[in-house]
C-alpha cells in the first residue's frame, strides 16, 4: 500500500519555501484550513490551538481531532503551541481565527509585546464585548493601527480547501508592502489571491453574507425554490451595498468576489454552516435546539442581533435583515415572516 502524503510532502518538491515566521490562532475548520494554505509556502507554521488535548491529538496523529480530520501534516511543519504569547512573540504576521465570541478571552490573555506585529483576521463576526467588527476593536482595545492590520475575505470555505479544490481570497489591507508578502505566503495551485484596500468593507461584507445565508437556508427550509432563492440572493446583495454605503463609503465594487462571490457560496453551499442553522430553523426547529445540533460556530447569528440595530439607527430598509432578526431574536414564526418578505421582494 502506498503511504499516505502529508500536506506538506504533497506540495511541489522544487517549491523553495519561506523562512516567514507566521503563527495562527484557533483550532476550528477554518484556522485548519489557513494552517493548511500556509504551510505550502512556509517552512514552519506555528499554530496556537485551544487547549493541550488538541495540542497532543495533532501531535500524536498529524490532524486536528475535531475539524477537517481528513487534512494530515508533516508534524516537522508544524510548532504547536496553547500560550498565545508564545506564538506572538514567535511571529511578525498573526492569523486570528477563533470565532468572533472567543476572541476577547483570547487576546485578553496576550501581555508580550505586539507593537511590531501584523495582525489578519479571518474572523467573520461581531465581538460581542464591544458590539464592533474586529478592526475596531483591535485599533481601540489594543492600540493596533490599520496599517499593522489586514482582513481576509472569500469566496474559501475550509472544507473545499482540505481538499485542494480552487478556491479565492481577498486580502484587505492599506500597506501594499503588506498585501505582497501576504499574497505570496498564501497564494498555491489550489488558492488565488487578490488584494484590496476595503478593509472594512471586506469585514462587514463578510458579516452580513452570514446573515443572508441564514434567510437562504430557512428558505430552503420551508420548502422555497431555487428560483425564490435566485431573488433573494439578488436582494441580498443589494440590501449589502445599501450597508456598506452607511457604514463606510469607498471605492468597491459589490459585484466582485469578495462581496458578491462569498455570498453565493454560502448562501448555497451545503458546507455553509450558517445557511445550515437556517436550514433547521426553516423545517420546525427551535432556534436554540438548531444552534444546540451544531458542532460549529455560525457566525451570523450573533451578528444579526448588532447588524440589525446598527441598521435601525441609521434608518436603511433592509427588508432581508429585519425578517431574519425577527425569527431569531423576536421569536417569530419563520412561515409568516418569509411569506411576509415575500411581497418585499423584486
Amino acid at each position: 500500500m502506498a503511504k499516505k502524503k502529508t500536506i506538506s510532502e504533497s506540495s511541489n518538491p522544487k517549491k523553495t519555501k519561506k523562512d516567514v515566521s507566521v503563527g495562527v490562532v484557533g483550532s476550528g475548520s477554518f484556522a485548519t484550513a489557513i494552517v493548511k494554505m500556509l504551510v505550502e509556502n512556509c517552512k514552519v507554521v506555528h499554530w496556537c490551538v485551544r487547549s493541550e488535548f488538541v495540542k497532543g491529538a495533532i501531535e500524536l496523529r498529524g490532524h486536528n481531532p475535531n475539524y477537517l480530520t481528513a487534512a494530515h501534516f508533516n508534524l516537522k511543519s508544524l510548532k504547536l503551541t496553547t500560550d498565545i504569547n508564545e506564538l506572538v512573540t514567535a511571529c511578525d504576521v498573526i492569523v486570528l481565527a477563533t470565532p468572533s465570541i472567543y476572541l476577547s478571552d483570547t487576546l485578553d490573555k496576550m501581555t508580550c509585546d505586539y507593537s511590531d506585529k501584523i495582525f489578519v483576521s479571518a474572523i467573520k463576526g461581531i465581538i460581542p464585548r464591544v458590539n464592533d467588527v474586529v478592526a475596531h476593536y483591535l485599533r481601540d482595545e489594543f492600540k493596533i493601527g490599520f496599517r499593522n492590520q489586514a482582513v481576509i475575505a472569500g469566496p474559501c470555505h475550509a472544507e473545499e480547501v482540505a481538499m485542494e479544490r480552487l478556491s479565492y481570497l481577498t486580502i484587505a489591507t492599506v500597506e501594499d508592502e503588506i498585501a505582497g508578502k501576504l499574497e505570496e505566503i498564501f497564494s498555491s495551485d489550489f488558492i488565488k489571491v487578490q488584494t484590496s484596500k476595503d478593509i472594512l468593507g471586506n469585514e462587514y461584507s463578510a458579516i452580513l453574507k452570514n446573515i443572508f445565508a441564514i434567510g437562504a437556508g430557512i428558505a430552503s427550509g420551508l420548502g422555497y425554490g431555487d428560483n425564490f432563492t435566485a431573488v433573494f440572493v439578488s436582494n441580498a446583495i443589494r440590501e449589502m451595498e445599501t450597508f456598506l454605503e452607511a457604514i463606510y463609503e469607498a471605492p468597491r465594487d459589490v459585484n466582485e468576489s469578495a462581496y458578491l462571490g462569498d455570498l453565493l457560496v454560502t448562501a448555497y453551499s451545503l458546507f455553509s454552516r450558517n445557511r445550515n442553522l437556517g436550514n433547521l430553523i426553516g423545517k420546525g426547529y427551535t432556534v436554540k435546539s438548531a444552534i444546540q445540533s451544531m458542532n460549529m460556530v455560525a457566525e451570523g447569528y450573533y451578528a444579526a442581533d448588532s447588524i440589525y440595530k446598527t441598521a435601525k439607527q441609521k434608518n436603511l430598509k433592509l427588508p432581508i435583515i429585519d425578517t431574519v432578526y425577527a425569527i431569531l431574536y423576536e421569536g417569530k414564526n419563520a412561515e409568516k415572516q418569509f411569506k411576509k418578505l415575500t411581497a418585499k421582494l423584486n
